[in-house]
């Protein structure tokens, strides 16, 4: 049934640039991304020829200037390609979100020295990052990270361990909040760390549950010896610099959870169509109909929410709550459509023959990735009511 087959997103994009972007997005995405996504996500492998063609293509600094090799596009246009590579495959669509969280102190809160130094490279220089603030044993917690960076002469050494590191032990740079001072969120700074640096290893990947293909790993810092000029900001100021790159990042993660729900929907949608029981396709069956129509709702509902976020952003004005509630709704949308499309797709969708199992796997982490739904919760609450008493 044709007239049933899932259309492209109808997206409002601001500018033509913007309409050829995202038409290159979904070229490179059929093309080199979808055909080999199960089968290398099987066999975990991380693609990272992948990333290499993003940078070149100059899709791995979107939202960043272009005298420095970013693509200079608003967020909402950054988001909406996120998007397109994350129903494609996951592990793409949130190692772009990574790297650009990755880049976010240095284009925020670098020198302009800094910036001329390592930008380009880190924009369209082939180059992929990691963010290091999480620790084995602070997680939500951040503030209380024991990473510590001690002055020695004219730079640093860093010594700890960060966990649960994105791209770790295969990035060529890592920007890690480290405690160069009191305990707390005061007394910790950011510093932009090369991946080849001697004493930086990282231990075995984790055995995860889903986004098998994405390396996720604990990073050792064990002595490590940075020079001044690889501080960014002020010390002291990394707390805020986490907490600022974050809500980006969010926004990230929110765009990537309906772009693997989508992926779910059309799949299911696909498989409606096709798939004939008592004589007709299941397509046709109101409780099955009523299902697809509040998975699409969802969806509109949660690209809504990200996309006026994102405006807010682009506008210069406060938008934390706005992507903490993105970061909520959407990827808890993304765990309810993908769990609906399993269910629509019956046996079949419980088995590796079909993409939608690999999705349910894939949103829950979504769920859980930079600053769970409860902490987003937390931070929700925070801009309605003010502090928890103490």
């Amino acid at each position: 049934m044709p007239d049933r087959a899932p259309q492209p997103v109808d997206r409002q994009l601001p500018t033509e640039e913007a309409r050829e972007l995202i038409s290159l997005v979904r070229d490179i995405a059929r093309q080199e991304i979808t055909p080999k996504a199960s089968e290398e996500e099987d066999a975990s492998r991380f693609p990272r020829e992948l990333f290499t063609l993003l940078s070149h293509s100059g899709l791995l600094g979107l939202p960043y200037a272009s005298e420095y090799g970013g693509g200079d596009q608003p967020y909402e246009v950054y988001l909406q390609a996120l998007e397109e590579l994350a129903a494609a495959r996951l592990t793409v669509g949130l190692g772009v979100s990574v790297h650009s969280l990755s880049s976010y102190a240095l284009a925020a809160y670098g020198t302009k020295e800094q910036q001329v130094e390592h930008l380009p490279g880190m924009l369209a220089g082939g180059l992929l990052g990691a963010y290091c603030l999480s620790e084995p044993q602070s997680g939500s917690d951040a503030a209380a990270l024991r990473t510590k960076a001690v002055r020695d002469g004219d730079g640093w050494v860093i010594t700890g361990t960060k966990a649960w590191i994105t791209h770790g032990g295969i990035a060529d740079f890592y920007t890690v909040m480290a405690r160069t001072g009191e305990d707390g969120p005061r007394g910790i700074t950011a510093f932009l760390v090369p991946g080849d640096a001697p004493g930086v290893s990282a231990a075995a990947p984790e055995k995860k549950m889903g986004m098998k293909g994405s390396p996720t790993a604990q990073v050792h810092f064990d002595g490590v010896r940075i020079s001044d000029d690889r501080r960014i900001g002020e010390e002291g100021q990394g707390f805020a610099i986490a907490l600022s790159a974050l809500d980006s990042g969010r926004l990230g993660i929110a765009a990537c959870a309906i772009g693997v729900a989508q992926a779910a929907l059309d799949e299911a949608l696909t498989y409606a169509a096709e798939r004939r029981q008592f004589g007709k396709a299941i397509a046709d069956f109101q409780g099955l109909r009523f299902m697809l129509a509040d998975m699409a709702t969802q969806i509109e509902a949660g690209r809504a929410l990200y996309l006026a976020a994102a405006r807010l952003r682009d506008a210069g004005r406060p938008f934390a709550r706005q992507a903490a509630m993105a970061k909520l709704h959407c990827t808890d949308t993304a765990m309810r459509v993908t769990t609906d499309a399993v269910q629509i797709l019956g046996g079949y969708g419980y088995t590796a023959d079909f993409a939608v199992e690999r999705y349910m796997r894939e949103a829950k982490v979504l769920q859980i990735v930079e600053g769970t739904n409860q902490i987003q919760r937390m931070v929700i609450a925070r801009h309605l009511v003010g502090p928890e008493e103490r």
